[in-house]
């Protein structure tokens, strides 16, 4: 059996990540965890969480899938990436996908400019309908600064593992994302281990990448990258 860890980002939820998630689990078959990260979803509290928490159940889920499945990949996508790193550092999994990582956070002049896109919408009463807008509104407006420093912190702590990570992995990073710049792909991509590793830019995306207009083109190079020709008599990809 193939499992599959996909871990969604800070004050996000596994929605994040559910295209790819729900992709693997309904078309492969696969064994597929998308945890809620401890403080996050709709009765979270990140107020007393700390990144340690973070760590611990995402490592709690590696255990659980390296028990149960003969292969496992581990898909990240923002903080989740950083955590998904951390995890292909220190366990045995077969290929890493990174997502929109976050070893590097806010670009301040896109993310002014998606400020201004969002003012304008919301003057049109567009945003109405929006439920994702919705949901990060309000998340960023209930998230304590604590959190902040606990995800400040997750990442200066997990990069110095990047170097360790030795499987393949695959680097996704929208060119227009307003919360983590493309610096933060080219560092991962410069800096991870594994001598079978690839960056892909996608021009029209933002940060939630998984939702853009590109998903498709996104979630094809995933599958390509994870089922490729070779692997697939033993990974049960068609």
């Amino acid at each position: 059996m193939i499992g599959c860890l996909c871990l969604h980002g800070f004050t996000g939820e596994p929605w994040e990540v559910e295209p790819v998630s729900t992709y693997f689990l309904e078309q492969k078959r696969w064994l597929v965890y998308t945890p809620t990260l401890p403080g996050h979803g709709p009765k979270g509290n990140l107020r007393d969480v700390t990144y340690q928490e973070w760590v611990y159940a995402a490592e709690v889920s590696i255990q659980a899938l390296l028990k149960r499945c003969e292969k496992v990949y581990v898909i990240g996508f923002s903080m989740g990436g950083m955590l998904a790193c951390y995890i292909a550092a220190k366990y045995n999994v077969e290929k890493l996908v990174l997502l929109s990582a976050a070893a590097y956070y806010t670009n301040p002049q896109q993310l002014l400019q998606e400020l201004k896109d969002k003012v304008r919408l919301r003057v049109l009463g567009e945003l109405d309908s929006d439920e994702h807008y919705v949901r990060y509104r309000k998340k960023i407006i209930d998230t304590p600064m604590t959190a902040v420093f606990q995800f400040m912190q997750v990442v200066k702590k997990i990069k110095p593992c990047i170097r360790k990570v030795s499987a393949p992995t695959l680097i996704l990073q929208g060119e227009l994302d307003g919360i983590v710049p493309p610096k933060s792909a080219v560092y991962l991509y410069e800096t991870i281990g594994s001598k079978d590793k690839e960056l892909i830019l996608l021009p029209e995306s933002k940060h939630l990448i998984c939702h853009g207009f590109e998903k498709e083109i996104l979630l094809n190079k995933i599958e390509a990258f994870l089922c490729k020709e070779e692997d697939k008599d033993e990974s049960g990809c068609t």
